[in-house]
């Protein structure tokens, strides 16, 4: 067992139980692009992985009751045989050098697309908290009642999710879990991330047994990835709480646009453009959206400000 694999699956554990990211868009990019382990054999293995990590989230919000189980149904009915399919699909094109070749690119592309979503996630948020903000309260009792389940839209994110997941392993704890946001915007935060972590558990379950079925499980791999990533979550999800996770997602969302260019194919030139304006714009894009929803242009300021409001007359 190598023990530099059990430390990287223990890095990237940690940062999925501190953030709440799905572990594909950080573990597949890390064999692929570290350890040069083949693009089919990394998104295989980092499947069997998160199967097991799933749970360990899904349970905490099981045990508080921030799980929609109508959601999860309906959800699962899409995304369960389409993470097969997509397994399928994959394999229809063979498994020759040009095939390792485009999961690659897919998976660079997937990288880039958590990434979007990331950022339009970070925007609904922004704008729901910013009403919030303004009204000087946290929400409505009627914002609280269970949103109704739409049916259709609902398999159709469930069906979308499931073929990214089952191609690139990417997808799960990004993507569906942004659409999710997009067409019930009233669901609580804490009620958004349980769902999307039990229905990813049969979802993962799915994708991870295509993935068996053609033999493309590293077994020595999986079990040093899953020696470190499993601790590696719970201590994550200890430290969550505590963490500053603004300043975690941002340095995430760095590192998944570097993963994602280099994977498609760009320069060394070309990756450190790309960061540096990110690096540099994205602070003032960020500063520019929170004064459009209402907010002082830093969180420092909200947090004074709340602070104040807080405090007693004449105190």
């Amino acid at each position: 067992m190598d023990p530099i694999i059990v430390i990287a699956g223990s890095v990237v554990g940690v940062l999925v139980g501190l953030t709440g990211m799905g572990g594909g868009a950080l573990m597949t990019p890390v064999l692929v692009l570290l350890f040069g382990v083949q693009p089919l054999a990394a998104v295989s293995s980092d499947l069997v992985v998160s199967l097991f990590m799933k749970p360990v989230g899904g349970l905490v919000h099981l045990r508080h009751g921030t799980v929609h189980f109508p959601l999860v149904k309906w959800l699962c009915v899409g995304s369960v045989p389409a993470a097969f399919g997509g397994v399928l699909l994959l394999r229809a094109f063979g498994s020759g050098e040009e095939v390792q070749s485009a999961v690659k690119v897919a998976l660079g592309l997937a990288l880039l697309l958590a990434v979007v979503t990331m950022c339009t996630r970070a925007l609904l948020d922004l704008r729901r908290h910013g009403r919030s903000w303004r009204a000087g309260t946290a929400r409505h009792a009627a914002d609280r009642q269970p949103p109704a389940v739409k049916v259709l839209p609902t398999v159709l994110i469930g069906i979308v999710g499931g073929v990214v997941v089952g191609m690139t392993s990417v997808g799960s704890g990004s993507l569906i879990i942004v659409l999710l946001l997009v067409l019930y915007p009233r669901l609580r935060a804490a009620e958004l991330v349980g769902t999307d972590l039990v229905q990813a558990v049969p979802l993962v379950g799915a994708a991870a047994l295509g993935h068996a079925l053609f033999g493309e499980v590293q077994l020595g791999l999986t079990l040093a990835l899953l020696t470190g990533a499993i601790p590696g979550v719970w201590i994550g999800a200890r430290l969550s709480s505590r963490a500053p996770q603004m300043v975690v997602r941002r340095a995430l969302a760095l590192v998944l646009i570097a993963s994602g260019l280099k994977l498609i194919g760009a320069s060394d030139g070309q990756l450190l453009t790309a960061l540096v304006v990110v690096g540099l714009g994205g602070p003032l894009l960020w500063m520019a959206a929170r004064r459009q929803v209402g907010l002082p242009a830093s969180w420092r300021t909200e947090r004074r400000l709340t602070a104040q409001q807080r405090e007693p007359v004449g105190g």
